[in-house]
């Protein structure tokens, strides 16, 4: 069937990211062994619970200091955690706003209420208030509507209520897991490998033709 409708990821998709800048930026706060705590291979179910709105930002520094032992501020738990979000390309959200005029688009982000805050004011001082995320058809965050990928739930939420057809719609995730996930429903997906500084748009520039 023609493809008609993308489903998009967030961090590592459209917002580039780097999670050793997390790593840094704890460090230079004096955390030695964060990466004992996170690491992107293998989450603890806190995190998991984080980005399904289980616990809300307070809860999820008030570990974070549990497992440090150190008091840090609020501030410099934020800071330090949304310093993996490195890059917003211009390019890119030009890019998206040209696909949007040829299919339906949607984003699903596994994500958190700081992340979120960061990601939406970026994106408000760069583009103008809520430019990017009007970019989308409709928005998923997983921590706002408790479910997160690659459960099948989150994927058959985006499907049912915006009447998608499996055959007629790509989901294009940077992690294995999510696209087994995706897969494992019968919905088309790919897995976001870029090289050599290739980009998203560079990859899939054939959507626009």
């Amino acid at each position: 069937m023609e493809l008609k409708n993308i489903i998009f990821d967030l961090g590592g998709v459209i917002i580039d990211l780097d999670y050793q800048k997390t790593t840094q930026a704890f460090i230079d706060l004096g955390v030695t062994d964060f990466d004992a705590i996170y690491s992107k291979a293998k989450q603890s179910d806190i995190f998991d619970n984080f980005e399904k709105g289980i616990i809300d930002a307070k809860e999820f520094r008030a570990f974070i200091r549990s497992k440090i032992n150190m008091q840090l501020q609020d501030s410099e738990i934020d800071k330090a955690w949304n310093a993996m979000l490195i890059n917003f390309p211009l390019s890119r959200v030009e890019w998206l706003k040209k696909i949007s005029k040829r299919y339906r688009i949607f984003l699903l982000s596994n994500t958190n209420p700081i992340h979120i805050a960061s990601f939406t004011g970026i994106a408000d001082n760069l583009f103008g208030k809520d430019v990017f995320l009007q970019i989308f058809e409709k928005v998923y965050l997983s921590s706002t509507i408790g479910m997160r990928k690659p459960d099948a739930n989150i994927f058959e939420k985006v499907l049912n209520e915006n009447d998608l057809i499996k055959e007629e719609t790509l989901f294009i995730d940077d992690s294995i897991q999510h696209i087994v996930g995706a897969l494992a429903i019968n919905l088309k997906a790919e897995l976001l490998k870029v090289e050599d500084g290739e980009k998203i748009e560079l990859k899939y520039k054939y959507l626009l033709y």
